[in-house]
């Protein structure tokens, strides 16, 4: 048995064991409590806590949140520390990197970020009921109800895990949440956090976290249910989505948000003497952000220096500088990579002796790499590109990199700021979802929109409550030619 054991948690209770042995997904193992043994209690919809969760004072469970926030120090909290501790052998990223996006999580539950989220669903929807009279008459209260939700989350960021308890808590919602291979532990230890401020408040107990592994039908035919849950919430791998898509039905609806890659758009102006080791700088940035796990860093850099040789030696210049780039970022912001691909480093030698067609900077050993493509094509493998490793492509034109853009890039990084406000109109007709100035690509705010939809009001069930005028005959609004059939003074009604 693992010396790591990770508790359930429960309505607000700790379960540890009966114990079982997972396999983390770098290899190292770890017990965990047996989820069938909590699957009763994961899978009852308790009534007493929905309406509990209901009472609660808008600006009351703000301030809650505020003071769970102000226990997020991974260097104050013992529970964090614990999981920067044991995230080697984990997680992805080495252990100065967890706790560099533990250190984040305090910004997310400040009373202005959370007022934000609030303001994105409509504060007026979800303290009241806000009226609107419509063209025929009718007037139609509105109510933002929070849900149930089952929330497969992925592990390539603890900010994933924060969010899910600020969207959960602020919707007065329920979540039961499956923790993720490469991260079991930071979940568990924010739930036991809200445990320690309040064990018995409706935020701590709307919480429950297990880990059970991927696909196993015992567990997710019980759970993906709509007696048992009105969202399911699936994040990153398509493995997780599959597997929610069989069990979908009336009354269950997944909210997904889909693996995607993200890439780069440099205007020519980007290679301006003056501005070019700025621009290597920031494209370094979103390349080798938290070491390059997460969808929204750049992969493929599509570079409008020309497609001729001297395009092709701008290119090269250009992935230089990159390079040495990312040797330079803040050890708290990106470092070698802790388990270097070795597929892909095999590709980058093939690349050397293949022919020519592109020069490859670094080797991809951890410290990062820079693939120059010397045609207009991204390497085939670039939707694997990790470990601080990019491809940039030349391209006569901006507009040339919009036909390798699709439903699947989620974020375009764009230079200069001129090039983005062209670009954002016509990108998302490609199914792009977000444009964003150079260097900025990886900070992705909780209150707008991520990856083509406003995902806090999916959190929520809308509620109609509809009202006629005084006086008015409903069968106005069910046929509304009724009102011109109607017998005139002119006219004699039927017998």
């Amino acid at each position: 048995m693992s010396a790591l054991r990770l508790p359930a948690v429960v309505g607000g209770e700790v379960v540890e064991g009966p114990w079982v042995t997972a396999d983390g997904r770098a290899g190292t193992g770890f017990a965990t409590t047996d989820p069938y043994a909590v699957l009763p209690d994961l899978a009852r919809r308790d009534a007493r806590l929905s309406a509990d969760l209901d009472a609660l004072d808008l600006d009351d469970v703000v301030e809650h949140l505020v003071a769970f926030g102000r226990r997020l120090d991974p260097d104050d909290n013992p529970l964090l520390r614990d999981v920067v501790r044991h995230s080697a052998g984990l997680a992805d990223v080495p252990p100065e990197l967890v706790r560099s996006n533990l250190r984040l999580l305090p910004a997310l539950f400040t009373r202005e970020a959370l007022t934000e989220v609030v303001d994105a669903v409509g504060r007026e929807h979800l303290t009241g009921w806000p009226e609107t009279r419509c063209a025929d008459g009718r007037v139609g209260a509105v109510h933002a109800f929070g849900v149930r939700a089952v929330h497969v989350i992925a592990g390539n960021s603890p900010l994933i895990a924060a969010m899910t308890v600020a969207r959960t808590g602020l919707t007065r919602g329920e979540a039961v949440v499956k923790t993720p291979s490469n991260d079991p532990l930071t979940m568990v230890a924010l739930a036991r956090t809200m445990i320690e401020l309040d064990p018995d408040h409706p935020l701590a107990r709307a919480v429950s976290v297990a880990y059970w592994k991927g696909g196993d039908a015992g567990v997710e035919a019980r759970l993906y249910d709509p007696a048992v849950a009105d969202r399911i919430v699936a994040w990153g791998g398509t493995g997780s989505v599959r597997h929610a898509l069989g069990y979908l039905g009336p009354g269950l609806e997944l909210v997904t948000f889909d693996p995607k890659n993200s890439a780069t758009v440099l205007g020519p102006e980007s290679f301006d003497p003056a501005v070019v080791d700025d621009v290597a700088h920031r494209l370094a940035l979103d390349v080798g952000a938290f070491n390059q796990v997460g969808c929204v860093n750049a992969r493929v850099v599509y570079a409008a220096c020309g497609t001729g040789p001297d395009g092709v030696a701008a290119a090269e210049d250009l992935g230089r500088r990159v390079h040495a780039a990312l040797q330079t970022l803040p050890p708290q912001v990106s470092t070698a990579a802790a388990r270097p691909d070795p597929q892909l480093r095999a590709r980058l030698r093939a690349l050397r002796t293949g022919g020519g067609f592109h020069t490859v900077i670094g080797d991809g050993d951890g410290t990062g790499a820079v693939i120059v493509s010397h045609l207009d094509e991204p390497v085939e493998f670039a939707d694997t590109l990790t470990g601080r490793v990019a491809n940039i492509v030349p391209v006569d034109s901006p507009a040339d990199a919009v036909r390798f853009l699709d439903a699947g890039t989620q974020t375009v990084g764009v230079h200069p700021p001129s090039l983005r406000r062209a670009l954002r109109a016509v990108l998302p007709r490609a199914g792009v979802q977000r444009t964003v100035d150079l260097g900025a690509a990886v900070s992705v705010h909780p209150a707008l929109p991520q990856d083509g939809f406003e995902p806090v009001r999916r959190l929520v069930r809308w509620a109609v409550d509809e009202h006629l005028p005084d006086g008015t005959d409903p069968l106005d609004l069910v046929f509304p030619p009724h009102r011109t059939d109607r017998p005139t003074d002119r006219q004699e009604a039927p017998a």
